[in-house]
């Protein structure tokens, strides 16, 4: 082996890789707290894949978290908050091109706050009840991460 020490260095590397599973909570009705941590998911992502580590990451809304996934957000939320609802759904979006997030809104939040399934954002999947999907990205290992 002493001739391929580029290989060994690389099978190194890829041992000690790590993959770090979350999923990321999502209940708050707040915008501006809702943005800063949609920001710090995105943030935290690209930490860990500069580290050579790999991301298993899903974001999960209920409540009044489920006011971000409305293509019109901009009328369930008071004038002064329309911006960081915006500025939440832009970071949903730069979230749902990595092919490691997964992003799913619940159904009966959507219901509960006259939010029409025509009307959510189309990256976001549609959960008949979010609970029962972070129930599940727990029992397969992921970290339960809560944005109250």
């Amino acid at each position: 082996m002493k001739r391929f020490p580029a290989l060994i260095a690389l099978l190194g590397v890829m041992a000690s890789a790590q993959e770090y599973k979350a999923v990321f909570d999502c209940s708050s009705s707040n915008p501006r707290y809702i943005l800063s941590r949609f920001n710090l998911i995105e943030k935290t992502m690209q930490m860990i894949e500069a580290q050579g580590d790999t991301v298993r990451f899903a974001v999960t809304m209920h409540g009044g978290c489920a006011k971000v996934a409305s293509e019109s957000a901009d009328y369930l939320v008071p004038e002064e908050e329309v911006l960081y609802v915006k500025k939440a759904q832009e970071s949903l979006e730069r979230l749902s091109k990595a092919k490691t997030v997964e992003l799913v809104v619940c159904a009966i939040a959507l219901e509960g706050n006259g939010i029409d399934r025509e009307d959510v954002l189309p990256y976001l999947r549609i959960s008949k009840n979010s609970y029962l999907d972070t129930i599940a990205y727990q029992n397969r290992g992921y970290a339960l991460m809560p944005l109250k």
